[in-house]
């Protein structure tokens, strides 16, 4: 694929499922249960690699920012900001056929450190260790 051919089928996808979520929440408002269930259904539909991370991450933010709603980001499992705004999501492998999950944190995260700071996290697989790492990641980006 070249630059003038756009967007792959993978990201129109995921434009068209972010659409989707969009005209579903505005439906939902900011119902943390709507939210949840839209989480969970989606980490329901990934490969078993991909399930075993999300499964992970979700318990671990839900854990360690209470606060924050979970929320589908493109298809993808997420938590938001009391205004609605994603603070911190995974990117399944699969979803773009890429070689490792991303754990991505937006603009809203605190993770501030100097002029220049990692924003997104590559994910093989979930161990303690990283479950510890993405305990600290999340506790620092929401404080």
């Amino acid at each position: 694929m070249t630059a003038s051919d756009g967007l792959s089928k993978e990201e129109r996808d995921a434009v068209k499922q972010r659409a989707k979520e969009l005209r579903e929440q505005e439906k939902a408002g900011k119902s943390r249960a709507a939210g949840e269930k839209a989480v969970r259904d989606a980490i329901a539909k990934l490969e078993d690699d991909d399930r075993a991370l999300a499964e992970g991450f979700f318990r671990v933010v839900s854990d360690v920012a209470p606060h924050l709603v979970p929320k589908t980001y493109y298809g993808m499992p997420g938590f938001a900001n009391a205004e609605g705004k994603i603070v911190v999501f995974l990117q399944p492998a699969a979803k773009f056929k890429a070689r490792y999950a991303t754990i991505g944190f937006e603009d809203r995260a605190a993770l501030d450190d100097g002029d220049m700071w990692a924003t997104a996290f590559a994910v093989l697989s979930w161990t303690p260790e990283v479950e510890q790492r993405v305990s600290e990641l999340v506790r620092r980006a929401t404080r």
